[in-house]
């Protein structure tokens, strides 16, 4: 019991390591066409399924933590901390802590049920929830402001949900395809190999 935790506590540092390292370094994001893509979505979906809900959300954390720390180095970053630290730190880091764990309970219970495309569903879902809780967190604290109201103008957005659908677009759905196909091999196979 003892060497099976010791083990876990590793791969889940191994992951977290991969995190630090992707959301530092170019391999974290991927910019390109106007398009900002960030991967770090599969690792921690990746340990999500593999390890569980609570390293989801631990690699969620790490995730968010990232993400906050570099938050003051875009003009839309930049903008949040300035209107609300508070308010940032939850869209950043609560939100990404909250994917994390989502997609390794969604993973849990379709396992539970035996459903045949765990792996592939979780890896999708687990892109989409950091989008969903992230917009969603955004939108809430924020939407109300001056500068998401001139956003929302420039995209000819009417309401929150056209808002959310022009700010997402084609980055949200390219992420999700991305990461959907890496998290879905890289999980299946980490999966077996762990839980042999």
């Amino acid at each position: 019991m003892k060497k099976t935790k010791t083990l876990r506590m590793a791969q889940l540092g191994l992951l977290v390591a991969i995190v630090l390292v992707m959301a530092f370094t170019p391999l974290g994001y991927f910019r390109t066409a106007g398009l900002e893509i960030t991967l770090l979505m599969i690792p921690v979906t990746v340990g999500a399924i593999v390890l569980g809900p609570g390293a989801g959300a631990i690699l969620g954390l790490v995730f968010g933590l990232t993400s906050f720390a570099i938050a003051p180095s875009s003009t839309f970053g930049a903008t949040l901390v300035n209107i609300s630290v508070a308010k940032t730190f939850v869209v950043c880091v609560i939100a990404r802590l909250a994917a994390g764990w989502a997609a390794g309970l969604t993973f849990k219970v379709l396992d539970k049920l035996n459903f045949k495309y765990k792996f592939e569903v979780s890896s999708l879902l687990g892109p989409l929830y950091n989008t969903l809780f992230f917009m969603g967190t955004l939108v809430f604290f924020f939407y109300n402001t001056e500068y998401i109201q001139q956003m929302a103008a420039f995209f000819g957005a009417a309401n929150p949900i056209t808002f959310v659908i022009a700010f997402v677009g084609l980055q949200g759905l390219v992420e999700a395809i991305v990461c959907f196909i890496i998290s879905g091999i890289i999980s299946k196979n980490v999966y077996k190999v762990v839980n042999r």
